[in-house]
């Protein structure tokens, strides 16, 4: 059997500061063919050049990247300010809605970090601007100093609800991952279910209650040595095999049981 194709969101970069481009981490190309088992296709934030009924016809699934722009907080009813930082409002005209559309068919969906954000807001959730700076929380940004490797070192474990989909899927009810966000939900969607949480408070796992396929997100970066982290390991394996499914006939499924 043909792998499955699986989209993979890129984002605008600028390079030489004249030359726009639409481009996706290696390190989450390398999840999608190398754990997932599927078909990496990148996929341009460009409405003007994608339609969302071409993307569900041709991908089994979709992996929503993390990125440095934001969801624009007009998404979720509120006005933007300095501390909300850069936004993509393409990239917003593209997920959002693909986002819906695959949560109503039951096509599998992975979201990383600002994907994570872009599930939540799609399902009518909402966002903080910048999460170290609520009473009690810690700083989840990138380390602004050494290697890649330091920057996506295990900082902080992300505790799941007891039997819940995530510590089914992982074994283990509590787990070390990396953190290099700023953003973080402030209200959950009326179907976002938070299933794992930071040491401080911050929703670190979601899945959406009653879709009737995979999905799954993360607010962590599983991408970063998927193949041999424990905890990215799974998390991509459930969603390659859901693709499969997906690929096969248009059958969902779902990451495991939610009751």
């Amino acid at each position: 059997m043909a792998r499955p194709i699986i989209g993979i969101i890129s984002n605008h970069h600028v390079i030489n500061d004249e030359y726009e481009v639409q481009a996706a981490g290696l390190i989450n190309i390398s999840a999608v063919a190398d754990v997932a088992e599927g078909l990496p296709l990148l996929v341009p934030a460009e409405p003007d050049k994608v339609r969302i009924e071409d993307l569900l016809a041709h991908c089994a699934g979709f992996v929503f990247t993390g990125g440095r722009a934001n969801v624009h907080p007009d998404e979720y009813g509120e006005e933007a300010t300095d501390a909300h930082g850069a936004f993509d409002r393409k990239r917003d005209r593209v997920t959002l809605p693909l986002i819906r559309a695959l949560v109503e068919r039951g096509q599998p969906l992975l979201g990383i970090c600002r994907g994570f954000q872009e599930v939540n807001v799609a399902m009518g959730g909402s966002l903080y601007p910048e999460i170290r700076d609520l009473p009690g929380r810690s700083n989840h940004r990138m380390p602004p100093d050494g290697t890649l490797e330091e920057k996506f070192a295990l900082r902080h474990d992300v505790t799941f609800t007891e039997g819940g989909v995530f510590h089914q899927l992982m074994g283990a009810q509590s787990v070390p991952t990396n953190t290099l966000h700023g953003q973080g939900i402030k209200t959950a969607g009326p179907r976002v279910i938070v299933d794992g949480h930071a040491p401080d408070g911050t929703p670190e796992a979601i899945y959406i209650e009653g879709a009737p396929g995979f999905s799954l997100s993360v607010q962590w970066h599983p991408e970063w040595n998927a193949q041999a982290d424990p905890v990215s390991r799974p998390l991509f394996e459930a969603f390659g095999a859901a693709c499969r499914d997906w690929a096969d006939g248009g059958r969902a499924r779902p990451a495991l049981r939610t009751a």
